[in-house]
């Protein structure tokens, strides 16, 4: 562990630990909310210690001699290796490889959290550069690029404020009531901008070092003052978070091993911006109201494309401990048809949306004006869809080969209990190579991530984490080349309908066309996808 990064190719960046990553954490005074008590100090709040311990492991695993390869990666403009989490991908197989590290983080912590920040990154490259090309400026792109330079060599944990309050669904930001639903410019000066309103669902926020305010919706020009995105501090002045605890951390567990969801856990937070103040150089862009739509697709594709991989990471778990649990009751899934049945499901539901972030990853291309590369969209859609709506049906199936006795047993208190630990451990016992404690463990890990608080927070997170299901079938919609199909069925059936008179406006149903993606010809060469290989892990004897 802790071993020195490669510098052969780059020099290497600041890279924290954990425990510098929590020191840092103490010098930071942002105001802060939990369960209606002020916190004093975020890194020592036993409320918020499953969200800091899991964000701790990105920082750990960068420094990992065996992982750094993968956890980190060269940004080859200013020739320097950075954390992962914070690359702008320059090839398809920077996307491959931010899907593996986010899929492994999230096989250790559950959800790692800090990945938001690298989709949130790449999404403002594509932005700004799109409003300088449109202006014939570089002022957006050299900000971003400075900016960039301070996150990453730094290793800053950065939150994402993105969703709004909303207020009225059916109402644009502008036709609110209370304009605060959205956070909003309410003043321009030399020196910058002034902002207010309210951020919903921001992931890990009161354990972050900054914050990238972005819009969350595409605006039209009356919704200028609302078209904002720009950078700050956790403690800026006039920034108020009220947050959820991380994980589980009220649970009594007064013995034995503690629940994942102690030790490893995600804070929710809303974010009141009350005329908090943002130097124009942290400011990407206020009032740009033609390029929000820019900044919130490339977002949704990046973050999604991110969500197939922790959720990959998520079904590990229910896969590993699925077959240790059918273990512990006394079967052999490969023996037993109706255990195998429902563990193959789950292999397949969890590598087969995992299939589709490779698949985009390997057909990603590189934005035509800011150069980093874009995960393929329907491929990225349709694996945070099928996640999306099969969550539900992986925490069944690790149900279904576990037995009812993962919401039936008895609390941990009675395994100390001299009245009737003895007899618990006996009578509770299935398999005779199994001891009556390792079944229990496992019983109550799935559980925790499964049948618990923390188990509908992970249903609930992947159905509405990067957009709703109606969003992703839109994009879907949208970006599929249903035209190309239509075409080649045309051409099949030799009808010669497809081109329209002169004069004749095009059929709907052949306007989607995109000619060397998905045409009748053959794809298109992908990019090239070169993934960083891992060592294979220590076998034991």
């Amino acid at each position: 562990m802790n071993a020195p990064l490669p510098t052969a190719t780059a020099a290497a960046g600041r890279f924290m630990s954990g425990a510098e990553y929590r020191e840092s954490l103490r010098r930071c005074k942002p105001v802060v909310y939990v369960d209606g008590q002020r916190i004093e100090s975020v890194a020592d709040a036993p409320q918020l210690q499953p969200g800091i311990n899991a964000l701790a492991v990105s920082y750990d695993f960068a420094r990992d001699a065996a992982k750094a390869p993968l956890m980190t990666a060269v940004q080859s403009a200013r020739s320097r290796r950075v954390n992962r989490m914070l690359h702008v991908n320059e090839s398809a197989g920077d996307l491959l490889n931010k899907l593996e590290a986010v899929r492994i983080l999230c096989q250790e912590t559950g959800c790692a959290q800090r990945y938001l920040a690298h989709d949130a990154l790449n999404a403002l490259a594509q932005v700004t550069a799109r409003i300088d090309d449109a202006r014939g400026s570089s002022e957006h792109r050299a900000r971003f690029q400075a900016y960039l330079a301070h996150v990453q060599d730094e290793d800053l944990a950065l939150g994402i404020a993105m969703t709004d309050a909303k207020g009225d669904r059916s109402r644009r930001p502008h036709e609110q009531a209370n304009p605060d639903t959205y956070v909003h410019v309410v003043e321009r000066n030399a020196r910058g901008i002034v902002i207010s309103g309210t951020k919903a669902i921001v992931t890990g926020a009161p354990y972050m070092h900054e914050f990238l305010v972005m819009p969350s919706r595409q605006m039209g020009q009356a919704d200028a003052d609302f078209a904002v995105c720009c950078a700050l501090p956790c403690d800026a002045p006039g920034l108020t978070m009220v947050s959820r605890p991380a994980g589980r951390p009220g649970d009594k567990v007064e013995h034995g091993a503690p629940l994942f969801s102690r030790r490893y856990g995600q804070a929710t937070a809303v974010l009141v911006f009350d005329r908090v103040f943002v130097p124009w150089e942290r400011v990407f862009y206020a009032g740009e109201w033609e390029h929000s739509q820019v900044l919130t697709y490339s977002y949704a594709t990046h973050h999604r494309h991110s969500c197939i991989a922790a959720r990959a990471g998520f079904g590990d778990l229910l896969i590993g401990a699925g077959a240790l649990m059918c273990e512990a009751n006394g079967f052999d899934p490969g023996e037993k048809s109706s255990l195998r049945e429902p563990m193959v499901e789950l292999i397949k539901i969890t590598e087969g949306f995992y299939a589709c972030g490779v698949a985009a990853s390997v057909y990603g291309a590189p934005d035509p004006l800011a150069g980093n590369f874009m995960p393929e969209s329907v491929f990225a859609n349709i694996g945070k869809l099928l996640l999306a709506t099969q969550i539900y049906d992986m925490q069944r199936l690790a149900h279904e080969v576990s037995g009812g006795l993962v919401v039936a047993l008895p609390g941990p208190d009675e395994d100390h209990n001299p009245a009737t630990a003895a007899t618990l451990a006996e009578v509770l016992r299935a398999n005779p190579a199994v001891p009556y404690d390792k079944r229990i463990e496992v019983a109550r890990f799935i559980e925790d991530l499964t049948a618990s608080y923390q188990g509908g927070w992970y249903s609930v997170i992947s159905l509405h984490g990067g957009g709703s299901p109606a969003a992703m079938k839109q994009e879907i919609w949208r970006q599929y080349p249903v035209g190309d199909k239509v075409a080649l069925v045309e051409r099949l059936l030799d009808r010669g309908v497809l081109a329209p008179n002169e004069g004749d406006t095009a059929r709907a149903i052949t306007r989607n066309r995109q000619p060397g993606r998905c045409c009748d010809m053959g794809c298109s060469a992908p990019g090239q996808a070169v993934m960083v290989p891992l060592p294979e892990p220590p076998r034991r004897e």
